[in-house]
């Protein structure tokens, strides 16, 4: 199996990094950084979104897998002392044999700038806001105009993502399986002029939102960790994409583990 590794530039994702090629290279792995078969990523979960935008242009042919080395994350969901055992795993079960993987839906992303299009495909959201002051924009959905909104911005995010920005800002928490995305609402103003519905929105793979900036206005988007700015931005059109991200599962972790485990879970508490 050929696989590269990507770690966060501490001293402890470095030494794990180090003792993951020793261990790689007893195994019999390959390291390739050009055509890798899965790409692991040592150090949180914003480390696994730079390896998953790094590799972006292989999607299709790359799976992911993380390795915390601090707090578990939704992404990387293994252990620094587990490392023996997922070399070992990923030797002895090579991807495509069995259930070893699974996919998720990504944002797509297509903004109008200057009359060209440009894509771009998000693992978590997509973030806008106005470089200055409040974001005027019109919403429409499926062609036609659903508020008029003003306030902060606006988050679009994939049902992977729903853990992320979005949960901060009061957006439902959806299953990674459910082809969908949704709009959630940086506090809004509300008046005779600009109304919104206040909460999150959420659209099956089959429709799409339109997000008309008002005319002249600077925006900052952040796709993932990655932010950017633009003017003259015409339209943003988000929807469900029909391209996947893959990730490589070694054993079972089930989503709704993973949220008790991130945002519930006190290793303090008591059962009765």
């Amino acid at each position: 199996m050929r696989y590269y590794v990507l770690n966060r530039g501490d001293d402890i994702s470095i030494q794990l990094t180090r003792k993951f090629h020793e261990l790689a290279h007893a195994h019999g792995l390959t390291e390739d950084s050009e055509q890798p078969e899965i790409v692991v990523s040592i150090g949180g979960d914003g480390t696994l979104l730079h390896a998953y935008h790094t590799f972006l242009h292989r999607l299709e042919q790359v799976s992911f897998v993380g390795i915390h080395t601090g707090h578990l994350g939704f992404f990387a969901d293994w252990r620094a002392e587990e490392l023996d055992l997922l070399i070992d795993l990923m030797a002895k079960n090579p991807l495509g044999e069995g259930n070893r993987t699974v996919t998720y839906p990504l944002l797509e992303v297509v903004l109008e700038h200057s009359g060209q299009p440009v894509t771009f495909y998000a693992l978590n959201e997509i973030t806008i806001k106005s470089e200055v002051g409040t974001l005027v924009a019109q919403m429409n959905i499926n062609g036609e105009l659903f508020e008029m909104f003003r306030g902060d911005g606006i988050c679009v995010s994939t049902p992977i993502g729903s853990t992320a920005y979005n949960k901060s800002l009061g957006g439902a928490v959806i299953h990674p399986t459910l082809e969908s995305i949704q709009i959630t609402e940086i506090a809004s103003i509300n008046n005779r002029v600009f109304r919104t519905l206040g909460s999150s929105v959420l659209l099956p793979h089959h429709h799409h939102c339109d997000i008309i900036p008002h005319k002249g206005q600077k925006l900052q988007l952040t796709i993932d960790h990655l932010t950017e700015k633009w003017k003259d931005v015409t339209n943003i059109r988000c929807r469900v994409s029909s391209r996947k991200v893959t990730f490589a599962r070694y054993r079972p972790f089930p989503f709704w583990a993973r949220v008790r485990e991130a945002f519930i879970h006190n290793s303090d508490d008591i059962q009765s």
